[in-house]
């Protein structure tokens, strides 16, 4: 017991260095503080043993209520649970009004350590539940920090059940031995997983942050690019067709000009929103740069490619954009070509950027079909 309340406070000092100074994280934060609780929890039991304080026991158990709570209300957060705590704040209540009834009305030692340790199971059933909950896709990490949780759940309420069942008190119970086992294992993994867990969040984050444009939220010019070739060898593999698009915002240095380069901003999001919702949900648009845009159309032939380039034509002009003066409406011209078969990307994105400017020098506010590529003979 002494070993894992230092291994907790250890682990919550850790914490409090590692967060100082860095990016505000909820989930992280109560997660240290859970830890420290739990820490010091350990430690006032160990002190049972020489102090005989009364009142002892009852605050190390409403200590444990509300620390394990923390730690569920961390992962809850972590993992963006909506309304968790319409769940588990009344349950936590309940469970310490019972703790301190039971510690008011004198309850043995073991009644208090067995009413704590179902609380501790319950929770740590909970942080399983979360991490492994059915019908949603959990990394290893998850699944092995789950697994732990679950584990130790089931060797502390196998550890009270048994001693309740028997006259022997939960001290000396046999399998007092496999649950401190299972609260080792829980200290390393949950300590070391949760930290991973976050660093696995943040990485995620700094990955999709590098791979997508700021202004529009669409894949910047890079991820465009991988993604279309992705797209491009797939589609080969399936001897599908593979459409691509260029699209470019008409007389956007007008807009800029006249409105300022905010209201420019603006028009590149209001385009970006308003093709997210013409698109399906497998194509991609990137921002190539300026008010450039383009578009990979997976198993789509020209008629159909041309038909999407249509209907975001018509949702462009029909989106407005607000400025702090009269609102105004914008215009795109768009190039439609359908890759040849062996035909590169970038032969096939100049070809589409051919036909963008075919289209502009035809009027703007058009969908223009490229020419296939020429073969030699």
């Amino acid at each position: 017991m002494l070993a894992l309340g230092v291994g907790n406070v250890a682990f919550a000092v850790l914490m409090a260095g590692y967060t100082h100074g860095a990016a505000p994280s909820p989930a992280l934060r109560l997660w240290m503080w859970a830890r420290m609780g739990i820490g010091l929890c350990q430690l006032l039991g160990w002190s049972r043993t020489y102090f005989a304080i009364p009142d002892l026991h009852g605050i190390e158990g409403a200590g444990w209520v509300l620390a394990v709570s923390l730690e569920v209300a961390a992962y809850c957060i972590f993992f963006g649970f909506q309304r968790w705590q319409r769940v588990l704040v009344p349950v936590s209540a309940l469970v310490l009004a019972v703790i301190l009834a039971a510690g008011s009305a004198d309850a043995s030692v073991s009644l208090m350590t067995a009413l704590v340790a179902a609380a501790v199971a319950l929770s740590a059933a909970a942080m399983a539940w979360i991490l492994l909950r059915p019908g949603r896709r959990a990394s290893l990490l998850q699944k092995i920090i789950g697994a732990n949780d679950a584990l130790f759940a089931l060797a502390v309420a196998s550890w009270t059940l048994r001693a309740l069942a028997s006259d022997t008190p939960l001290d000396q119970h046999a399998a007092q031995g496999t649950a401190y086992l299972a609260g080792y294992l829980l200290m390393i993994m949950n300590g070391f997983g949760f930290l991973l867990l976050c660093k696995q969040k943040d990485d995620a984050e700094m990955a999709r942050l590098a791979a997508t444009d700021s202004l529009t939220g669409l894949p910047n010019r890079h991820a465009f690019l991988e993604r279309a070739e992705q797209a491009r060898q797939v589609t080969l593999r399936q001897r599908q067709p593979l459409a691509l698009v260029m699209i470019d915002i008409d007389h956007f240095k007008q807009i800029n000009d006249r409105f300022g380069h905010a209201a420019g901003d603006e028009a590149l999001a209001v385009f970006a929103r308003t093709a997210r919702c013409v698109l399906r949900a497998h194509e991609t648009m990137g921002r190539l740069g300026g008010e450039e845009f383009a578009m990979v159309l997976p198993g789509t032939d020209l008629a159909g490619a041309t038909r999407a380039a249509e209907r975001l034509r018509l949702a462009v002009r029909e989106a407005a954009v607000i400025t702090s003066g009269t609102p105004y409406t914008m215009t795109v011209s768009i190039g439609v070509v359908v890759l040849d078969a062996n035909e590169s990307l970038g032969a096939g994105l100049a070809r589409a950027d051919h036909a963008l400017y075919a289209a502009k020098h035809g009027g703007r506010d058009r969908v223009e079909a490229g020419h296939p590529q020429q073969r030699r003979a």
